[in-house]
């Protein structure tokens, strides 16, 4: 077989060598304890790397799907004696996955009844349909959407507008160059909002002859790349905005159960400062990019009169086609309001908390708010039909239903997220977590005191950055989240120093259509050209970078108290192996 036909089986190939090559690490320190004694810490913890690093390979690879990857652990640990499968199971669903879990229906709710439709086109009405206005009226209601429902739902809901308004500004300058009629209805009915979705998702997965469409024009790539940076972006302005940000939750509450825990009000905080921050940096780089912002010629980007109202008459036209806000949208907008302000309010910290006024013994959790809101949407009803004085012929739905939220649900990723805090409980539990901690010293060693943290900073949030670019962003934090928290605790620097901003930059994903669903989504739409998502990507990049490297290390430290280390951060997790001899397998 040649080396190209070996090539076509690499997946099988990783699948079968990867156990192979890692297998002298539990065969070098074999069990020899006698049945009914407890392993020798050298042979628990060299099996508990054994079973971390097939995992890791196996995210990061994706040779089998990352929920089936994220399945192994109930396997791999108990088999190889590090933990049973009862304590493995436990860990796929914590608190932080129930938020998760209850978040996600709220999202899908919102997403049954078109209200983030609503008020995507709504925002973009007011804003206006200038070349630049336009752009951030594409951005502001993506990013919004983005911190409470999916970036892809959202992505793939802005898509058919980006679209039907490019058609007819294109159709505009065609009419007048040649005096061609106008096409507003027939870009609108071609982007109709009920058929794109699917149209969408079935491009991102299979480009059908993308290379026969012509080349979007740089304006077009300005807009089409604005959404998908704004949906990544908005993603980090709230816990549940991705996966990232509530894998570090659980990762955080897990490894110091003592220190005081993030929530969703602390979080959004200092993030959708942040988020803010990027997203205006991220609007002033497209500008200058594609659209001539602070040079020679951009005034050719502003758009003639007729080209104005065609494009206030296409978004006004889809936003007519919603029709008046029901009694259905309404519901859920409340709902989906009050979950926000149960969360926010639950332990705000200026002001006591609800959580602490309904139950000073039992600590409350986000989970419960989300758990409960979520009931309702199954109870309430969707219209108002049953106080008819006739009454109605048939029950009134309730405002969601189980077969929608079993479609839509990504069960993948409560999985995903599952299996890292598996991985993680097994590395608490074995000793690996102290043995990497003890480790670590030595590369604090080998640094200058001065600018000793800010360093290691910069570089693991560097290195993460362009990790995400090429694997999936939950699983590089899987990975790399619980190497940092040893890390901070060998450094005896607070732990929220690295795991924060590592989380935040598992989201700046911009340059490749693989490291991100929307950035998949903009391209497979617009048939732009892989390099130009590169060259803007790369330099976004950059510059999310360099205002997380701004903001935290100062206004992050303030807020948080990051330049005082906390004794409960002295141990990670369960204190276990303690005197393991670090010499073990790392040296």
């Amino acid at each position: 077989m040649t080396a190209k036909g070996i090539l076509v089986y690499w997946r099988s190939l990783v699948v079968v060598l990867t156990p192979l090559v890692l297998l002298p690490l539990p065969l070098m320190h074999p069990d020899d304890s006698a049945e009914g004694e407890r392993m020798a810490p050298e042979a628990r913890i060299a099996r508990a790397a054994y079973g971390v690093l097939l995992l890791a390979v196996f995210w990061v690879t994706e040779v089998v799907p990352l929920p089936v990857t994220s399945m192994l652990p109930v396997v791999l640990f108990p088999v190889l004696g590090v933990l049973s499968t009862e304590d493995v199971c436990v860990a796929y669903l914590k608190e932080t996955n129930m938020m998760f879990i209850g978040g996600l229906i709220v999202a899908i709710a919102v997403e049954h009844c078109h209200l983030h439709k609503r008020i995507a086109l709504r925002v973009m009405m007011v804003i206006g349909a200038s070349p630049r206005r336009l752009m951030l009226g594409f951005m502001i209601p993506t990013m919004f959407l983005s911190m409470w429902i999916s970036n892809t739902a959202t992505t793939a809901m802005m898509v058919p507008i980006v679209s039907a308004v490019l058609d007819e500004l294109k159709a505009q300058e065609m009419q007048n160059n040649e005096r061609r009629p106008s096409v507003i209805s027939k870009a609108t009915s071609r982007h109709d909002s009920g058929t794109f979705d699917q149209e969408t998702r079935r491009k991102s997965l299979a480009r059908v002859e993308m290379d026969k469409l012509p080349r979007p024009s740089r304006e077009s790539v300005a807009y089409y790349l604005g959404v998908a940076y704004a949906a990544n972006i908005g993603g980090t302005g709230t816990l549940i905005g991705t996966a990232t940000n509530l894998t570090f939750k659980g990762l955080y509450d897990g490894d110091f159960p003592l220190l005081h825990g993030l929530n969703f009000a602390n979080w959004m905080v200092f993030n959708v400062p942040l988020m803010l921050v990027n997203a205006v940096v991220a609007w002033v780089w497209l500008q200058v990019l594609y659209m001539g912002l602070f040079r020679k010629g951009g005034n050719k980007y502003k758009q003639s009169p007729e080209q104005l109202q065609a494009v206030e008459a296409v978004i006004g036209a889809k936003y007519r086609e919603l029709g008046p806000m029901t009694f259905h949208e309404g519901s859920v907008l409340f709902l989906f309001v009050s979950v926000v302000l149960l969360w926010f309010f639950r332990a705000p910290e200026f002001i006591p908390g609800w959580g602490r006024l309904v139950s000073k013994e039992v600590k409350i959790k986000d989970a419960s708010a989300a758990v409960l809101v979520v009931f309702l949407l199954f109870v309430l009803p969707a219209n108002l039909d049953f106080l008819r004085p006739r009454g109605p012929r048939k029950a009134t739905p309730a405002l969601l239903n189980w077969k929608i939220v079993h479609e839509k649900l990504p069960w993948g990723l409560v999985l995903l997220i599952g299996g890292g805090f598996a991985m993680s409980a097994a590395a608490r539990k074995s000793g690996l977590s102290e043995l990497i901690g003890r480790q670590l010293v030595r590369l604090q060693d080998s640094m200058p005191p001065e600018g000793r943290s800010v360093t290691i900073l910069v570089l693991m949030c560097t290195a993460t950055t362009f990790l995400t670019e090429v694997s999936s962003n939950t699983a590089i934090a899987n990975i790399v989240l619980p190497v940092l928290a040893r890390m901070a605790s060998a450094m005896r620097v607070h732990p929220l120093y690295f795991m924060m901003p590592a989380t935040l930059c598992c989201s700046y994903a911009f340059m490749l259509p693989v490291a991100t669903p929307p950035n998949a989504i903009v391209m497979a739409a617009s048939n732009m050209r892989s390099g130009d998502m590169i060259k803007a990507g790369l330099g976004m990049n950059f510059l999310c970078l360099a205002t997380l490297f701004i903001m935290f290390p100062t206004f992050g430290t303030w807020l948080y108290g990051l330049d005082v280390f906390p004794e409960a951060a002295a141990h990670v997790g369960p204190i276990i192996a303690a005197h393991v001899n670090s010499s073990v397998i790392l040296s």
